[in-house]
C-alpha cells in the first residue's frame, strides 16, 4: 500500500510538472555536450546497435516497463516480514529519493534521448511496441515525457541492489541484487529512456535520500544496513 500511494504521487506530480519543451530539448543537448566532455556519450552507439534488434528491444521495453515495480514492491513486502529492524528506514529511503526526483523533474525538464529533436535515437516502443504501453498520442499527451532527470528506474534499482546484497544470506542472489542496477542502467540507455548522467542524478539523490535519514533518526537506518546485515529471525 506504501509503494502503490508513493507511485500515485511520484505519477501525479511528475505528469503535473510543466514540459517546457524549448528547455527540455536544450537541457538535453547540454547534458549530452557534458557527457561528450566526459567521454561518457555512449547512449547512441548503444541504442543504435541494439535498439534496432527486435529479440534484443522487444525484451528490453518490458524490463523498463516492469522490473522497478514489481522488483522495489518484493523487496519491501520481504524487509517488512523477514527484516522488520531495517524496513522503517529502507522505505524512508525510498520515500525521499522519489521525492528529491520530484524536485528535479519541476525544475529541470529534460528530453530523454528518444525524443531528443534530431538526435538520431530509436524510440524502441514506437519502433517495436511493448503490450499495453502504447506510444499513442493520448498516452503521452497525459504524461510528462520530459521528467529524466533522475532516472528512478536507475534510483530503485540501486535501493534494491543494496537492500539484496546485505540483507539476503544466499551469495548467487546476491550477486543479482548487485547486477541488478547495472542492468537496469543497460537497459534504460539502449531504449533511449535516459542518459547515463540520469543515472549519476539518481546515484546522488540515493545518497542524499541516506544521509537525510540517519540524521533524521531513527531505528535501524539504512546506513547501518550498508554497513552490517541484520541476522536472519
Amino acid at each position: 500500500m506504501f509503494l502503490g500511494l508513493v507511485y500515485l504521487l511520484y505519477s501525479v506530480i511528475r505528469n503535473a510538472a510543466p514540459a517546457q519543451v524549448g528547455r527540455a530539448q536544450n537541457n538535453a543537448t547540454a547534458i549530452l555536450d557534458l557527457e561528450g566532455v566526459l567521454g561518457l556519450d555512449v547512449e547512441q552507439g548503444l541504442n543504435l546497435r541494439f535498439g534496432r534488434v527486435e529479440w534484443l528491444a522487444v525484451p528490453a521495453n518490458y524490463y523498463y516497463a516492469t522490473m522497478h515495480f514489481a522488483v522495489t514492491l518484493t523487496l519491501l513486502v520481504w524487509l517488512y516480514r523477514r527484516r522488520p529492524q531495517a524496513y522503517r528506514a529502507a522505505r524512508g529511503v525510498l520515500l525521499v529519493m522519489t521525492l528529491i526526483a520530484l524536485v528535479g523533474y519541476w525544475l529541470y525538464p529534460l528530453a530523454p534521448p528518444r525524443l531528443m529533436a534530431g538526435g538520431g535515437f530509436v524510440d524502441t516502443v514506437r519502433a517495436w511496441g511493448t503490450w499495453g504501453v502504447a506510444a499513442s498520442e493520448p498516452v503521452t499527451s497525459a504524461s510528462n515525457q520530459y521528467a529524466a532527470m533522475p532516472s528512478m528506474h536507475v534510483g530503485w534499482s540501486l535501493w534494491c541492489g543494496v537492500i539484496i546484497a546485505r540483507h539476503v544470506r544466499r551469495p548467487a542472489v546476491q550477486a543479482l541484487g548487485m547486477l541488478y542496477p547495472a542492468v537496469t542502467l543497460l537497459v534504460v540507455v539502449v531504449t533511449g529512456n535516459h542518459f547515463v548522467l540520469d543515472a549519476a542524478g539518481a546515484f546522488v539523490a540515493f545518497i542524499v535520500a541516506v544521509v537525510a535519514v540517519r540524521v533524521g533518526g531513527g531505528n535501524g537506518p539504512l546506513p547501518q544496513a550498508i554497513g552490517r546485515a541484520v541476522p536472519p529471525r
